[in-house]
């Protein structure tokens, strides 16, 4: 017979992988199971960098938990050695009314976040790649910059096994059920079957199929990151000069960037915030990107950073799950307040938090609360059924398999 966990953790991406070692490390039992081998490119937590900040324009209700993040990346680059944060500095530009700008300012002054509010001529004058209009501001945060997705999630793994995590890969999930009375889970995959006393969920663009019950309508898109070669190579474009941005035009559109940060040859990374995502699932995303793209994306690129999309490099697909707010999704199952612990719907934004939702999923699942504040992304909001609130299940003793 399978043996029988405290904790099951499906999914071993971003959020997954977090919530495997937060898990391990407070000495439960734990088995964590992945569809992929490790540190994959099949979901969303590939395409070598992200960008963070603390100055959050989506809403000042998130700067609590990426300050906590902040301090998690930091140990989890002292506990491993591995490269996982580069704070070389970002911009919020656009106009001084624009979700943004006004957002980013909104929060950094709710917060008090050390920033500066740059003209375009000071934008201009401090960072020579940048184009802004005469109208265009932005806020710029010291504080910012990037994080590695890959080292962040092999780091993640890394501590889990460690700290005694069970990791299964190449197994994916086919179903789980909760037991009779709440009394545990039992999660079923081609090769076998497992019971635990809890079930932390982190599906990523799975999330539709796994979740199926948990009332909230997740959308995936395909979403496509760009490389360019600059006009008299990558120098201008070094960390030191060129910051990470998101760049929101007046239509809104939002544009975002970084450093060149992999060598002479490795290019610059590009993107659009959401415009163009395709609906898809897993199974039928298009992992082919078309010149026409391409062309869009330096089109874009001509007007904030002229000499950027001088030779188009390469380009990779990734999925974005989005709840209808754009907001997360990380509490209890309203359907399944005993066992099963849900995180997902990260709206293309999450990776930042990564190792503070790991945090969080192994409070609800030992604890049945966390001390963070999670009521923003309660599932409930959309009008789905259940009884337990985020992170207000009544709590139970550690490691308790049930």
């Amino acid at each position: 017979m399978a043996p029988t966990y405290d904790v099951i953790v499906l999914g071993l991406g971003g959020m997954g992988s977090a919530a495997a070692h937060q898990l391990a490390a407070r000495g439960v039992r734990v088995l964590g199971l992945e569809r992929f081998g490790p540190v994959h490119a099949h979901g969303s937590s590939h395409g070598g960098s992200r960008i963070t900040r603390q100055s959050y324009f989506e809403d000042p209700a998130y700067v609590p938990l990426l300050l906590r993040a902040y301090e998690l990346y930091e140990r989890l680059e002292r506990d491993t050695g591995r490269e996982i944060a580069l704070l070389c500095g970002g911009m919020m530009v656009g106009r001084p009314e624009c979700r943004t700008v006004a957002g980013a300012l909104r929060s950094a002054r709710r917060w008090d976040l050390p920033h500066e509010m740059l003209d375009a001529r000071e934008i201009r004058r401090r960072f020579p790649t940048m184009n802004p209009a005469d109208d265009e501001v932005a806020l710029y945060e010291a504080r910012a910059g990037l994080l590695r997705p890959e080292n962040t999630v092999g780091a993640h793994l890394q501590l889990a096994a460690k700290a005694g995590a069970e990791l299964r890969f190449e197994e994916p999930v086919t179903r789980w059920e909760e037991l009779p009375g709440g009394r545990g889970v039992r999660v079923h995959t081609a090769e076998n079957t497992y019971t635990g006393g809890q079930l932390v969920i982190c599906p990523g663009a799975w999330a539709p199929d796994l979740l199926s019950d948990l009332g909230v309508p997740i959308t995936v898109e395909r979403q496509v990151t760009y490389w360019f070669g600059p006009e008299g190579g990558v120098e201008p474009f070094l960390p030191d000069r060129h910051p990470v941005f998101i760049w929101e035009d007046a239509d809104g559109v939002q544009v975002y960037g970084f450093p060149a940060v992999d060598g002479a040859d490795g290019g610059v990374k590009v993107a659009f915030f959401r415009k163009g995502g395709v609906p898809c699932t897993p199974g039928t995303i298009d992992r082919t990107v078309s010149a026409a793209e391409v062309e869009a994306m330096a089109a874009a690129m001509r007007r904030v950073t002229p000499s950027l999309p001088e030779t188009f490099l390469r380009a990779v697909t990734c999925m974005y799950s989005t709840t209808p707010d754009e907001h997360f999704v990380i509490a209890r199952h309203p359907a399944h307040p005993e066992t099963v612990t849900v995180a997902c719907g990260f709206s293309g934004h999450g990776f930042k938090f990564v190792p503070v939702v790991g945090e969080i999923a192994a409070d609800l699942a030992l604890d049945g609360t966390t001390p963070h504040p999670i009521e923003l992304f309660d599932p409930r909001r959309f009008g789905g059924e259940g009884q337990a609130h985020a992170g207000s299940a009544q709590p139970r003793s550690r490691g308790a398999a049930r």
